[in-house]
């Protein structure tokens, strides 16, 4: 039993117990892991415990490899989905081919990987079941998108070099993205002593099948880890339609370079607008904000910032103007409800 806390950090989580990594050289060895369960206090206090979290362990029963997570430090940062703390990269993988590259479902993983502030990389699968020039040609449209984009190959060893050096950096690196696109794979080709389970498609669905069941972090190199996830096909938007420009690295230079008239603009065709609608994703923007503005519904935004009077509204310590919802071009949904409600309304003439 050790009198002192012990400092680790969490790598997997299983059931309600957490794998724990101690730092340095323990009764265990110089590797020394403990499967842990959380004291009560901790899970009263309302703090999940996550993998990638630094904590401190207690009542160690060496010979069983037991203990409890006492104390939970702060995170650098939080990555939702998967659930992965203290990330210092995310690396998006999507197929090319058996599932096909969805660009609404990529936009969807980028924007949650996005949240964490940390850089963003996309990483193209199964590069050798397309011809070499729609493999360069999506390559090139990602890196317009604002991403470091690699096309490997498992079974030819394209790009596995380059990826294996990325990975190796110092931190902790989570490979996310949809069911069935190699995530295990490729960790299997970078470390073969890891023999993650795979598996193939399904062969009428051509979709992913679940093989990763929980997030487990990996040793790539020293200081070097590596999460494999389990994979999903529709990840979460954010709540708040201000924030999601943010989450556009092409949107997000552009307006740096050349704001748009209103600090509300929607870049969805309002007065003003510095963006237009020739940009890759325009499409894809617009969809994703409609579907924010869905979910928010009627609620209040005052917590987006104070409107003040006079169509001005204060950001810190500014005021900037807001645009006149007579102004704001209405959805295509909105225009073709009203167009069904004239044609369906009843003639009053006598």
């Amino acid at each position: 039993m050790g009198a002192e806390p012990l400092p680790g950090r969490v790598v997997a989580l299983q059931a309600n117990y957490c794998l724990v990594d101690l730092d340095g050289p323990s009764a265990l060895g110089p590797d020394g892991r403990l499967l842990c369960t959380r004291r009560t206090r901790l899970d009263k206090s309302g703090l999940q415990v996550c993998v990638g979290d630094r904590v401190t362990v207690a009542s160690v029963d060496w010979r069983a490899r037991r203990g409890a997570v006492v104390g939970l430090e702060p995170r650098h940062n939080l990555l939702q989905r998967p659930a992965v703390a203290n990330v210092s990269r995310v690396v998006v993988v999507v197929a090319l081919a058996e599932p096909g590259l969805d660009p609404l479902q990529l936009t969807r993983f980028l924007i949650t990987a996005e949240a964490t502030g940390q850089p963003v990389q996309v990483v193209l699968s199964k590069a050798d079941l397309l011809p070499a020039a729609a493999v360069e040609a999506w390559c090139r449209r990602l890196e317009g998108w604002g991403y470091a984009t690699l096309a490997v190959s498992t079974c030819t060893g394209a790009g596995l070099a380059a990826l294996r050096s990325d990975l190796e950096q110092p931190g902790i690196a989570v490979l996310c993205g949809p069911s069935g696109v190699g995530k295990s794979s490729l960790l299997n080709a970078l470390a073969p002593a890891l023999d993650l389970r795979v598996a193939a498609v399904s062969g009428r669905l051509r979709r992913g099948r679940h093989t990763t069941r929980h997030v487990e972090l990996f040793p790539l190199a020293p200081g070097a880890l590596v999460a494999d996830s389990p994979g999903f096909n529709t990840p979460a938007l954010p709540g708040d339609p201000q924030t999601l420009a943010a989450a556009f690295p092409e949107l997000l230079a552009r307006l740096r370079a050349s704001p748009c008239r209103f600090a509300n603009c929607r870049h969805q065709g309002d007065p003003g607008c510095a963006m237009g609608g020739t940009w890759d994703r325009h499409g894809i923007y617009g969809r994703c904000l409609e579907e924010v503005e869905a979910l928010a519904g009627a609620r209040c935004r005052g917590g987006q910032g104070r409107q003040e009077e006079g169509g001005m509204r204060r950001r810190g310590d500014r005021l900037e103007p807001l645009l006149d919802p007579q102004l704001r071009r209405s959805s295509r949904s909105t225009r073709r409800q009203a167009l069904e409600g004239e044609l369906s309304s009843p003639d009053r003439e006598d």
